[in-house]
């Protein structure tokens, strides 16, 4: 949950130090997420999906990756694992006058894996790499705040799919990015953004060592952080294996000492190595044992429910003919009965969504979807059937992290409601349905959740739905989106950006590029010899304050 502090620090607009410790620096008191107790010798296992790409922050945009580079590096900021308020981390304080110049100074003795110090050209160096179009990083637009990114970033002129090539980029660096020294990074934007300080916690903004330009592929084979995991081996289709980095420079320590993220073809295989105590955590507990609580039957004490900063959706390939009219979009969301599907599969734990924006999240406004997002079977048929639209209604999703049994029940409501027969085609796993989607070859509506990468309005519309967005899979494009999402950006203060970005978020809605089912609370299970077990505002299981018993 947020607590009201986090807005008070955000909202402190010239002239002061953000995010210093009066704004919730990082501590291991009491309700912080300290290491929890004495370090260990145990190793946890932890339930994940194979990363779609190497391990390099600036290409991690999905959750299979994005938990492992967590673990292996540490940015500027980070989160409090309870109410995700943001507090520094390698970062000593944060300065601006007009959330436009921001002076960074980074505090001493924090080193990567590889022994050599974190310096600020180390953040220079990433990014400016990260931004770089040529370079292909998904992450590239979370840097389009900062000067000279139109220098180094250049687009498609007729999308991914086209034959014509992008410029090239007129420079290699944004003229925004300067190391005034090693213990200093000042960054200029090309307009005030007010939630720059928030977003440097997402790994899209971790530093990299020089290691990894000097020889990419030995850094990919081997990735090199910060943080307080150092990689062991990655076994593809297995695990991914990590060991505590015993010189961590930050002031958590993790008590475990290391995490092995396990890949399972099924939520359900996963769930039952969690209840014989073969797995210890589990962070998506399957349909089937949420039905009727069996989960807190199987895991008696060694489960939680909670929400979380995520929502569910299912999007629209918008480059597919077939899926560009926004009535057709418009119709399916009135055709399906959310709150029947959450009853029936989710126990009623997972809310039908109002809105693009989770709850708990600054900046939120209630009810923006109106009645788009209420079951209307009759209004939905007459209006899908106005559209001509052809051919059978397909939904699909990854089938290894238990979507199957909520996408089969939310094409039954679609069949009931249009006469129109929806059919749910399964991908076995994650790694190939992100390869379809980043390719744009997906043909089919298809599942597309979303975990908010830092607590901020911004992050649920931005990324998705501006043209060119990081993960703006479908290619949705409104220009008078672009604009009011860019006049939010430069807003002079955090209440009239937050107006300006409820209201692009009615004109998204109106269009309907993806649709919002509910919004998402975590049922998480865990192994009978951990505790101290904390998930995350992001669905994280907090690896620095569980503990295990021997």
């Amino acid at each position: 949950m947020r607590t009201p502090r986090f807005a008070a620090c955000l909202a402190i607009p010239i002239s002061v130090a953000l995010l210093t410790s009066a704004c919730g620096g990082s501590g291991g008191g009491p309700g912080s997420g300290g290491s929890g107790g004495r370090q260990t010798d145990a190793t946890i296992s932890v339930n994940s999906t194979e990363p779609e790409n190497p391990l390099i922050p600036g290409n991690t945009n999905e959750t299979g990756g994005g938990k492992v580079v967590d673990a292996l590096f540490t940015g500027l900021v980070e989160y409090d694992p309870k109410t995700a308020e943001p507090r520094n981390a390698v970062a000593q304080s944060i300065e601006t006058t007009d959330s436009k110049l921001y002076t960074i100074k980074l505090k001493p003795g924090w080193t990567f894996h590889d022994g050599t110090p974190v310096t600020a050209q180390n953040f220079v160096d990433a990014w400016n790499y990260t931004a770089y179009s040529p370079n292909g990083q998904q992450n590239a637009s979370f840097f389009a705040q900062i000067a000279g990114f139109d220098q180094v970033n250049t687009q498609d002129p007729d999308g991914a799919n086209g034959p014509l090539a992008a410029p090239q980029p007129a420079a290699q660096t944004m003229s925004g990015l300067r190391a005034v020294d090693d213990q200093t990074l000042e960054v200029t934007l090309a307009e005030p953004f007010s939630v720059f300080p928030t977003q440097l916690g997402y790994q899209a903004f971790m530093p990299l060592p020089r290691a990894f330009f000097t020889n990419q592929a030995a850094f990919e084979a081997t990735p090199i952080g910060n943080g307080p995991f150092r990689f062991v081996s990655r076994q593809p289709g297995a695990n991914i294996v990590l060991e505590r980095y015993e010189q961590y420079g930050g002031e958590r320590k993790p008590g475990v000492k290391g995490v092995e993220y396990r890949f399972y073809e099924s939520a359900e295989a996963a769930y039952a190595d969690v209840v014989s105590n073969n797995l210890d955590f589990i962070e998506i507990i399957p349909p089937s044992a949420i039905a009727g609580n069996l989960f807190e039957t199987d895991l008696p004490n060694r489960s939680v429910s909670q929400t979380y900063l995520g929502l569910q959706r299912i999007g629209f390939p918008i480059y597919d003919a077939r899926f560009q009219n926004p009535q057709l979009r418009q119709a399916l969301s009135m055709a399906i009965d959310r709150e029947a599907v959450n009853q029936q599969i989710f126990n009623g734990l997972k809310p039908p969504a109002d809105g693009l924006v989770a709850p708990n999240v600054p900046g939120r406004a209630e009810g923006q979807c109106g009645e788009l997002c209420t079951y209307q079977p009759a209004k939905a048929k007459q209006i899908f059937d106005a559209t001509g639209f052809q051919g059978p209604i397909e939904l699909t999703s990854n089938a290894d992290a238990g979507n199957a049994e909520w996408m089969q029940a939310t094409c039954v409501t679609i069949t009931q409601a249009l006469g129109r027969e929806c059919n749910f085609v399964p991908v076995p796993t994650f790694g190939e349905f992100r390869t379809a989607i980043n390719a744009r070859e997906m043909s089919r509506i298809y599942r597309t959740g979303w975990v908010a990468d830092y607590p901020s309005i911004e992050n649920f519309l931005n990324p998705m739905y501006r043209t060119g967005g990081s993960t703006n899979d479908g290619e949705y494009s409104n220009p008078a989106v672009d604009a009011l999402l860019a006049r939010a950006d430069a807003a002079p203060s955090t209440e009239e950006g937050n107006a300006l970005y409820q209201e692009a978020e009615r004109l998204i809605i109106q269009d309907m590029p993806a649709i919002p089912l509910y919004f998402q609370s975590v049922q998480a299970g865990w192994s009978a010899r951990m505790s101290n077990v904390t998930v995350t505002q992001f669905r994280e299981l907090d690896v620095f304050g569980v503990t295990v018993s021997s």
